[in-house]
Parts: C-alpha cells; sequence; structure tokens
C-alpha cells in the first residue's frame, strides 16, 4: 500500500469536512471530480456533478446553522476513505430535501461516509444519515 496516497486521500477529505463546516462550497467543490457523484441513500437522493452537488450544498447549508462535526472515526485506503461521524445543527430551512426532521428543530445525525478516491480527488460520496431530533 502507498501510504503517501493514503495520507493524500484522508488529507482531502479532512479539508473537504473542513469546507462544509465553514459553509465554503467553492472550496469544497475544488475537491471533487468533474463527474463527482454524490449520493444520500436514506434520502434517495443522488446529484451528478459539480453543478448539481454544489446547488445541493448550498441549499442544504442555507438550510441550517451551528454546524459541528464530531468524528468518531476515519480510515483509508488509496481508492477509499471511510468517515463516521456525529453532526449537530439546527435546522432553519427546507433546502434538506426528503429529511426526516422538522424544520426548527436541533438535530443530531450519526453520519457515515464512503468516499471514493480518484487521481487525488473525491470522485464519489455516499452520505448514510441517521437524524434525529433532539
Amino acid at each position: 500500500m502507498n501510504q503517501d496516497i493514503i495520507q493524500h486521500n484522508l488529507d482531502m477529505v479532512a479539508a473537504h469536512f473542513h469546507s462544509e463546516e465553514l459553509n465554503e462550497v467553492e472550496e469544497a467543490l475544488k475537491l471533487y471530480t468533474d463527474d463527482i457523484v454524490w449520493e444520500a441513500p436514506n434520502r434517495n437522493l443522488k446529484f451528478v456533478g459539480k453543478e448539481d452537488v454544489g446547488n445541493n450544498y448550498r441549499r442544504m447549508f442555507a438550510s441550517a446553522e451551528g454546524v459541528a462535526f464530531q468524528t468518531l472515526q476515519r480510515f483509508a485506503t488509496e481508492d477509499r476513505v471511510v468517515d463516521d461521524s456525529i453532526v449537530t445543527m439546527k435546522l432553519t430551512g427546507d433546502g434538506f430535501e426528503n429529511f426526516p426532521v422538522r424544520v426548527g428543530s436541533n438535530v443530531e445525525m450519526r453520519l457515515v461516509h464512503i468516499f471514493e478516491m480518484r487521481d487525488g480527488l473525491i470522485s464519489r460520496e455516499i452520505a448514510f444519515e441517521m437524524a434525529n431530533a433532539v
């Protein structure tokens, strides 16, 4: 295994979450391949391409405040990164399509990601979300 590639993949995902936490959508998009596929199977969502994914992120982050990530574990191979986190936020709008929690709620969400990596960038992001109002 190439430890340099694995570390690069871990660094890319860390940068991705950092950009999300700061609501810097454009910075997050730079970490994706042009043909990025973003999926949230629990919400039956799939977006393809930077423009589509970016629009989804803008809607989501315009509908949340106080977003904070707590990483429980993160590990990588040469072509995948798996992240298991807890996310807390206040849901302030309807930008989270098919979301199981009412607008106005404080949310605690277990969030498991599988990132597929290609040529040093994120080529697929699958987000398994388990959200509850708290």
